[in-house]
């Protein structure tokens, strides 16, 4: 039969452990959102240069011709 000492201490151990599961996680999850953030930076940026890129393709197709009347 255990006491109530032991008891308690066996509770608290383990909201200890779960504690320390807890923080661990949540430092976890801040990198993974760290890094989501930047791949979707990343990927905006992307974006945005084929879109440059293709209005600056758009732009000398349309000058060149106008010119070349």
């Amino acid at each position: 039969m255990q006491s109530t000492e032991d008891f308690q201490q066996q509770v608290l151990n383990r909201f200890d452990k779960l504690d320390r599961e807890i923080q661990a996680l949540e430092i976890k999850q801040l990198e993974s959102n760290t890094r989501i953030d930047a791949y979707q930076k990343a990927s905006n940026q992307v974006v945005n240069l084929a879109f440059a890129l293709i209005s600056a393709a758009t732009v000398t197709v349309i000058v060149s011709a106008v010119l070349q009347r």
